[in-house]
């Protein structure tokens, strides 16, 4: 089965769909009129139920094959929340929203999910039950660990779950998988310096916590460096620091903003603890004080071994064997599929996006999905019901 030729032929109509949520982005559980679209959308195509609400502005269709004798059922997951970047592309189908814009993909995601819904709705080629996941706040605010949390598993019991990324970094319709690990765990870091202010011409009267903060910044890149052993993987990362207000005034506070990555339990617990005894160590030493928060924000993706094999033989199916091909290596990116992978069975694959190595990666102003893999996700969602529950006589 290549790329099914019922989807390609409404190739233009996601393609629309696509550009409209791509123009009116939504944030994480405000993904309201997102939200209304694909429930209209699920109904307008027939599915059995449509089930709005679950995670604030989650939806979940049903679409039951012609066939039921096998009792079986899988889920298919997309995620629905753009982010908060000012987008900068110049494309006629921009954001019209300023400060907002879906640089991840996720428009790319709820339309491919949509196809593969309109198809399974209208052929139901399978035996079993098709739940078709859409899942809101995926940046930042754990939509599918609240959707986990309210009882999706047991409202609709399946036997696996699957999710995909677009990836610019990939050729255009390439799928890459792999067992095991495939994003890491995240936590957010937070930190506030409180040292003494004074001018900055008189800095003995003060206790500057820029110069700490500094200190800081510097001692925190040698946890990795010398604390996790070299064949594991780690990352620390300050991405924010805010302090004083003008050229000559020591502040008599500063905050720092930043992130965590890690694959193993061992290697987040040891960040979390040498994180907070670098912050409250180094500031101590200069005499001021630092709150240090570690907030751990989702666990790493792993792929259960079975699942990913099903996902990349239907990946297969729709691409050929050329275009299926193992990943490498896991990406430091995050993402809140983990919450499913670790109360069901099932698999994450990377679906290729990328025209040429000149390509915006994903969370940059400039990113552009590439409308051309709609039909391929599509397809490789529909291959997976119509594979994993194949139609009796």
């Amino acid at each position: 089965m290549p790329v099914n030729n019922r989807i390609a032929d409404f190739h233009a109509e996601m393609t629309a769909w696509r550009r409209d949520f791509h123009e009116n982005p939504e944030l994480a559980f405000e993904e309201v009129r997102t939200s209304r679209i694909v429930a209209e959308k699920l109904r307008e195509f027939g599915c059995d139920e449509v089930v709005t609400g679950i995670a604030k502005t989650g939806v979940v269709g049903v679409i039951r094959g012609r066939n039921a004798a096998s009792g079986r059922a899988i889920g298919l997951r997309a995620d629905m929340d753009a982010l908060p970047i000012l987008e900068d592309t110049g494309l006629p189908y921009a954001s019209k929203t300023p400060g907002k814009m879906h640089a991840c993909g996720h428009d790319g995601h709820t339309t491919m999910l949509l196809g593969a819904a309109k198809y399974l709705a209208e052929t139901r080629n399978f035996d079993g039950t098709v739940y078709v996941i859409f899942q809101p706040a995926e940046e930042n605010f754990g939509g599918g660990e609240v959707m986990v949390k309210e009882g999706l598993f047991e409202r609709f019991p399946m036997e696996r779950v699957f999710g995909l990324h677009n990836w610019p970094a990939i050729p255009a319709g390439t799928f890459a998988w792999r067992e095991g690990p495939v994003m890491a765990a995240v936590a957010n870091l937070e930190v506030t310096i409180t040292g003494k202010g004074a001018h900055g011409a008189m800095p003995h009267n003060g206790n500057d916590p820029i110069v700490i903060a500094a200190a800081i910044v510097q001692a925190l890149q040698s946890i990795v460096a010398r604390n996790v052993e070299p064949v594991d993987a780690g990352v620390i990362t300050i991405g924010h620091i805010t302090g004083g207000h003008t050229y000559n005034v020591i502040p008599q506070t500063v905050t720092m903003l930043g992130t965590a990555r890690w694959f193993d339990k061992e290697v987040g617990d040891l960040l979390e603890k040498r994180f907070l005894e670098t912050v409250t160590g180094i500031a101590a030493a200069f005499g001021a004080s630092a709150e240090a928060k570690f907030i751990r924000l989702y666990p790493a993706t792993i792929n259960e071994v079975k699942s990913v094999h099903l996902a990349a033989d239907a990946a297969r199916a729709v691409q050929g064997e050329a275009r299926v091909v193992p990943m490498p290596k896991p990406t430091m990116g995050g993402e809140d599929f983990s919450f499913m992978l670790n109360a069901k069975d099932g698999a994450y694959l990377m679906l290729g996006g990328g025209r040429s190595e000149q390509d915006a990666n994903v969370h940059h102003p400039k990113y552009d999905f590439n409308d051309e893999i709609l039909p391929v996700g599509a397809s490789w969602w529909a291959a997976l019901a119509e594979r994993l529950m194949p139609r009796q006589g």
